[in-house]
């Protein structure tokens, strides 16, 4: 009698403090660029979901807005946005960097995710040290007591604690196996070969949003909102009946427009004759160009709306 191997299928989400980690560790456990990374925090404002196929378990990763004390109306929606999410996964991955002490963000988030843990069907919670590359075993050892001591000051229990390096790969194939372990048994939730949900237009508005961040650093606080307004082929660039180079690939023009909250910001990613913004758009292409498998012409537009985080209208009118 042959036995047959059980398989999972499931969702894991990842939660944490902005900037602690999440997005690169979604890559590194999905294989490919799906989630947005930068230097700054509060990247990630959209719930990406990467899809870790396995022969034994399909593994859907969602990536989360980082828990924060909210001061603006987006920041209330992003917090919202994570609790709806924990409400519907099988595992919570809980990210707690090793190069930064335990604070009262993390005490913060540990006290809402205590409900699902003790709740009447409760969630699993596995604390993920991220970041461990960037500390010496010494002080690595001082970070996971401390997150054990977190779960043991709030009557909790972490159903493990899994030191990572999403950059070096240190222990990515381990907390896939921990997070697996904790997944219904089912039939796979996505088509083999597919890495993520997201419609295209959020990607590419995701890649733009990127690497408009990446270069200005503190000059530009977080008030930037991508909006992807058309993706059209351009007439008589296909391989078929256009007198085009046979297996040339079609022209896309993508017209994408970048919106601040205000006037000076403008300026920030324009830069001195448009120097920066011709800078984000050929970083960013080239991403998409990936992404369609298409050449692209991409139409950067950068517009004013005003404190558009504190705006009701404007929040619903891009997205949030």
């Amino acid at each position: 009698m042959t036995h047959e191997t059980l398989h999972r299928s499931g969702f894991a989400c990842l939660v944490g403090r902005p900037n602690v980690g999440k997005s690169t560790l979604t890559n590194a456990l999905v294989g490919e660029k799906v989630a947005i990374m930068s230097a700054r925090p509060q990247t990630t404002r959209h719930t990406i979901r990467g899809i870790v196929h396995r022969e034994d378990a399909q593994l859907v990763l969602v990536d989360t807005p980082g828990l924060h004390r909210p001061r603006t109306l987006l920041g209330e929606r992003l917090n919202t946005l994570v609790q709806d999410t924990l409400s519907e996964v099988d595992v919570v991955a809980f990210c707690l960097p090793a190069d930064q002490k335990i604070g009262p963000g993390d005490k913060y988030i540990a006290s809402r995710l205590a409900p699902l843990m003790q709740g009447r069907r409760p969630v699993p919670v596995v604390a993920v040290v991220t970041k461990s590359d960037l500390v010496d075993r010494g002080r690595l050892a001082e970070h996971l007591v401390a997150v054990d001591q977190l779960a043991t000051s709030m009557d909790l229990d972490w159903s493990a604690i899994v030191p990572v390096s999403a950059k070096g790969g240190y222990q990515v194939a381990e907390l896939t196996e921990v997070l697996v372990a904790h997944l219904p048994e089912g039939p796979d939730l996505y088509p083999d070969g597919e890495l993520t949900d997201e419609p295209e237009e959020t990607m590419i508005a995701e890649l733009v949003r990127e690497a408009a961040l990446e270069g200005v650093r503190d000059e530009l606080p977080h008030s930037l909102a991508v909006s992807v307004e058309e993706i059209v082929p351009r007439e008589g660039t296909g391989d078929e009946g256009s007198g085009d180079v046979p297996g040339r690939r079609p022209l896309l023009d993508v017209r994408v427009t970048l919106f601040v909250e205000r006037e000076s910001q403008k300026g920030i990613i324009i830069g001195r004759g448009g120097s920066r913004l011709r800078e984000v758009g050929t970083t960013a292409r080239e991403g998409i160009e990936k992404l369609l498998g298409a050449r692209v012409y991409l139409d950067l537009h950068v517009k004013v709306a005003k404190d558009w985080q504190r705006d009701p209208k404007q929040l619903q009118r891009l997205g949030f």
